[in-house]
């Protein structure tokens, strides 16, 4: 190769990496734009509320309240990267079946929410949702639960770490964000070029809480050897279901039989404890 055709080859490689470095928020984020309906649409009793940031953005939610109004054990729901919070009311309805208040909310930039998704910008995003579900006088704060679906499990660990829940459920982890992207983009040099980076197997050693993972044994977005290195690195107490057959957004990995058994087998203590 000539001198020239390798200046050339540099200057192509260059730009390329460049182009992916400043775009690459719309190679992990993937909302939908908006509106979404008001949640008395998906049930009778459940209420739109408004969630204020640290930093200033009004994000739209929906509260499904516990059934008999008494203080109850509650969980705050992270999404995944893609959708809005539309897309997890059977999750929510599931969730509220085992007695519990579920808070639905969209991140930044999802569902027609202002700004713009960002690593630490759903970091805040998540506080403010706790914040808002704990002062609910129908929630006990002490029976708190989170869920985290894929990249909103690392949304949510970290939250765990800062703000110790009574149980956290992780759904499809990841170990971090450079691992799936070297899962999906090998010839990139991933750890180099995120802007984002989700390490959640460099937070799980400082989790305080009892761990539900749940993983299906067909992902082909988040490999489910990564879920279980997570798992294997977290401290007791903590447990571990493979769902056989499931893929990473089939629905039996939303809201299937088999998912929601083990959280209610796992949340026990908490559900029967006042």
């Amino acid at each position: 190769m000539t001198r020239r055709m390798v200046v050339i080859v540099a200057v192509v490689a260059t730009g390329v990496l460049g182009l992916l470095w400043s775009q690459q928020r719309r190679l992990i984020y993937f909302p939908s734009p908006g509106p979404v309906p008001s949640a008395t649409t998906v049930s009778v009793d459940a209420r739109d509320v408004v969630l204020r940031t640290a930093d200033g953005l009004e994000l739209g939610a929906w509260y499904f309240p516990a059934p008999g109004g008494r203080p109850s054990p509650a969980v705050l729901v992270s999404n995944g990267n893609g959708g809005d919070r539309s897309g997890r009311v059977a999750l929510a309805v599931s969730l509220r079946r085992l007695g519990m208040a579920v808070l639905l909310f969209d991140y930044r930039g999802y569902g027609g929410n202002p700004g713009r998704p960002s690593e630490e910008g759903l970091a805040l995003d998540i506080r403010a949702a706790h914040d808002w579900l704990r002062e609910q006088p129908d929630v006990d704060p002490a029976r708190m639960v989170y869920f985290g679906e894929s990249l909103g499990a690392a949304v949510a660990l970290e939250l765990a770490v800062e703000r110790p829940p009574a149980a956290l459920v992780l759904r499809s982890p990841f170990t971090s964000l450079a691992d799936v992207a070297r899962v999906h983009y090998p010839w990139l040099p991933a750890r180099w070029l995120l802007l984002d980076r989700y390490p959640s197997i460099d937070r799980i050693g400082s989790l305080r809480a009892p761990l539900l993972i749940v993983a299906g044994d067909r992902d082909d977005i988040v490999p489910e050897s990564q879920s279980r290195r997570l798992f294997d690195a977290a401290p007791e107490p903590k447990r571990y279901v493979l769902v056989p057959d499931a893929g990473h957004n089939d629905l039996t990995l939303l809201a299937g039989r088999q998912m929601i058994g083990a959280i209610e087998e796992f949340l026990a203590p908490i559900l029967h404890t006042a």
